[in-house]
């Protein structure tokens, strides 16, 4: 019988993981408007199933802040029990994309359009916690809640309990920003448990009248998807609604999952991603947690970079972790209990501060400004209007992006022998380009002789062939064109 050998720092690892998972998993089930164990749940099959699947044997999966804002939308849109419905959709697409070696696409993805993302998901992630920090209610999308800010500053000032909330939140903020500056102490106990903690110590020493997490057990929030919740999405006027919600959870984790392996593997010098395999993982993950009406879980690069950081060497590490949850949800459900929502907003809206690429956007402002103008339309849109409609309008606008870029024509003008000029069209003529060229064509000379020379562009659209055709007729009545 093979012996499975156990590293200590393995075992070190995951209960480091567990630490960060941990309020996390709570967070992000609470500001997607589902009950705190079912983001427990999705930690659990993140540990136990896809950690024991093959593709990266690093990075941990579980619910991510990436697609809180997503969620929630579905979960208003079509109801607490469709989520179960749409995950495990989700899931069974990642498998397909996986099955036909479509992993590797997914970095191909513009650069712009995936930090616009991450940023457009940051700014509506913590302008709806800003919310919860002061326990009041969120408006709704992006939009609103961005514009309803000034007047929640207005109802908390003149409130003491709500007051009293952003107090907890702004200090469960210092804390995470100040801990890590510990470094001993950080390699010990993560931010966000430290700072929970502290925020919990706090209310519960000082009797302070904060909203606090509502637990009731995971017995109780697993659902199983009902057929009225296949036939409540397959139906006429949510049907388009509900398909785009599905592509946009789909796309959306396999894209979040692989950037994420990607990053990890320049972390460590052990074995590479395989994207394909680890499409399929995320894809069983998300079918299991579908069939449990849970959240959809996605490779988490907080966790996984804490997994490597914390000196993991196998896969065991995750494995284990989601062991660790599995044990706390079944023997401490009430602990969860004694937790300020408070406390959860801030550790969301400092993670969602950190989603928000300030740094990366003034680089590549300065280096590639088009490509930067893609990430803060992808943000806008999404703020705007919402994650899906937001992607696709910053996937267009890269494609304009490179398409604008890709169209570069210019004119060479020379002198012919005879007096006359050749005028040389070469690069890429599409119509993009063409307002410029017909400018530069009509300010030449008509006193003399041209020609108009074809031959050196590399491709020509049929509205730039048609224009120089009728150019030609027109102001070419002695010359010719040479295609």
């Amino acid at each position: 019988m093979k012996r499975v050998r156990i590293s200590r720092a393995d075992v070190t690892a995951s209960l480091v993981v567990f630490l960060v998972a941990l309020p996390l998993c709570v967070g992000v089930a609470v500001a997607s408007g589902v009950p705190a164990e079912l983001g427990l749940v999705t930690g659990i099959v993140g540990g136990l199933l896809t950690g024991l699947l093959p593709g990266s044997s690093l990075q941990v999966s579980g619910p991510a802040a990436g697609l809180t804002v997503l969620v929630y939308e579905a979960v208003e849109t079509y109801g607490p029990g469709a989520l179960g419905v749409l995950v495990l959709l989700a899931g069974l697409l990642q498998i397909a994309l996986g099955v036909l070696k479509l992993g590797r696409w997914f970095r191909a993805i513009s650069t712009g359009v995936v930090q616009g993302m991450l940023a457009g998901i940051g700014l509506v992630l913590v302008a709806g916690q800003l919310y919860t920090l002061t326990g009041a209610h969120a408006h709704g999308n992006g939009l609103a809640n961005l514009a309803g800010l000034p007047n929640l500053a207005v109802s908390t000032a003149c409130s003491a309990d709500a007051a009293t909330a952003l107090g907890i939140g702004a200090g469960t903020i210092a804390v995470l920003i100040a801990w890590p500056r510990w470094r001993r102490a950080a390699r010990m106990l993560p931010a966000p448990l430290v700072a929970t903690a502290l925020a919990t110590g706090a209310v519960a020493l000082f009797h302070l009248p904060v909203p606090r997490l509502e637990v009731n057990g995971l017995a109780d929030a697993v659902s199983l998807p009902e057929r009225e919740d296949f036939g409540r999405l397959a139906g006429g006027p949510v049907l388009l609604s509900a398909l785009g919600t599905l592509l946009a959870f789909t796309l959306i984790a396999s894209a979040e999952s692989l950037f994420s392996a990607a990053a990890v593997d320049r972390l460590h010098d052990g074995p590479r991603t395989d994207f394909d395999k680890e499409l399929i993982a995320q894809g069983v993950g998300n079918s299991v947690c579908g069939m449990l009406g849970s959240l959809p879980m996605t490779a988490v690069i907080v966790r996984s970079a804490a997994n490597v950081q914390a000196g993991a060497r196998t896969k065991l590490s995750r494995v284990l972790h989601g062991i660790w949850l599995l044990l706390f949800a079944a023997a401490l459900p009430a602990a969860l209990g004694v937790i300020p929502l408070a406390a959860l907003a801030g550790v969301l809206v400092h993670a969602g501060c950190k989603l928000i690429p300030v740094r990366d956007f003034v680089r590549m402002w300065r280096t590639h400004r088009a490509e930067a103008v893609v990430l803060a339309a992808t943000a806008s849109a999404i703020v705007a209007t919402n994650l899906f409609e937001g992607v696709l309008a910053g996937l267009l606008t890269a494609v304009a992006k490179s398409a604008w870029e890709t169209s570069r024509v210019q004119l060479e003008v020379e002198d012919t022998e005879g007096g006359g000029l050749l005028v040389r069209a070469v690069g890429s003529a599409t119509f993009l380009r063409l307002p410029a060229l017909l400018d530069q064509l009509d300010a030449l000379p008509r006193d003399r002789p041209l020609e108009l020379d074809l031959s050196g562009l590399r491709h020509l659209d049929h509205a730039c062939a048609t224009a120089f055709e009728s150019w030609s007729q027109q102001a070419l009545p002695g010359g010719s064109t040479r295609t």
